[in-house]
């Protein structure tokens, strides 16, 4: 079934590239108006292009997500134009370091929780009442396997991850009454920038491409989805969802 966003407002975070960019033009394709959330001012005018040239419509916020104000003011200019949110996806985020837990730097283990955890957070508190608004509010956070692995060498980025995991579930018990669903996209591996500087030694040719992953992401957005509290995993070409314990 064809997805019709028609009329939905959608904000997207690290939408200047990689899956970002990618979701960001699949929900724009779909008639969605993407608010598109990025430091890079360059990349973000180019996915404007792209939307434009396809016929769709985007607005552009540059913006750090170091910024925690800007965030908050974020979520008052979209309740000021629009008055609700349709659609939030938290893609942002930094890996860090590949490194000894005891090696890590502490400002690097700092930003990594700066942008990957509170910025989320901040964000959820920003929009959460915009997405209330809406008749089929849909909130798309996501993570990584990194949070269940636990793989040697990878402790602040695992941590941060299994971090905005928790906050997903517990937002979407929160609201599991309510239209809003809530849940988490695993991508797996993806031929993106972050990947790269992961597993330097990789082929990139091996992985799936980002505008591939966007695609499977994008149906979680649907106003005919059921499911909450839930994360989606990147499997056999396919999401399969799964329930954490309780």
């Amino acid at each position: 079934m064809t997805l019709d966003l028609t009329g939905r407002v959608a904000v997207v975070t690290g939408a200047s590239r990689g899956i970002g960019y990618f979701i960001a033009r699949e929900l724009a394709a779909a008639g969605a108006h993407v608010i598109a959330v990025a430091r890079t001012v360059g990349g973000l005018e180019e996915l404007d292009d792209q939307i434009k040239a396809a016929g769709g419509q985007a607005t552009l916020v540059p913006l750090d997500l170091a910024d925690m104000a800007g965030i908050d003011r974020l979520g008052g200019a979209i309740h000021e134009r629009w008055g609700k949110l349709d659609i939030l996806v938290a893609n942002a985020g930094v890996l860090g370091v590949i490194s000894p837990i005891g090696h890590v730097e502490a400002k690097t283990f700092e930003k990594v929780m700066t942008i990957n955890v509170t910025s989320t957070w901040r964000l959820i508190r920003s929009v959460d009442p915009l997405l209330r608004l809406s008749d089929a509010g849909r909130a798309i956070i996501l993570s990584s396997n990194a949070a269940h692995s636990a793989r040697a060498f990878w402790a602040p980025y695992a941590a941060s991850k299994a971090a905005v995991e928790t906050m997903m579930r517990s937002w979407a018990h929160e609201t599991q009454s309510l239209p809003l669903r809530i849940n988490a996209a695993d991508p797996g591996a993806t031929r993106t920038a972050m990947r790269a500087q992961a597993v330097p030694g990789e082929d990139p040719e091996t992985l799936p491409h980002p505008s591939e992953i966007a695609k499977r992401i994008v149906p979680l957005a649907s106003p005919e989805l059921k499911e909450t509290g839930l994360i989606f995993q990147a499997k056999h070409n396919r999401f399969v969802a799964y329930r954490q314990p309780e």
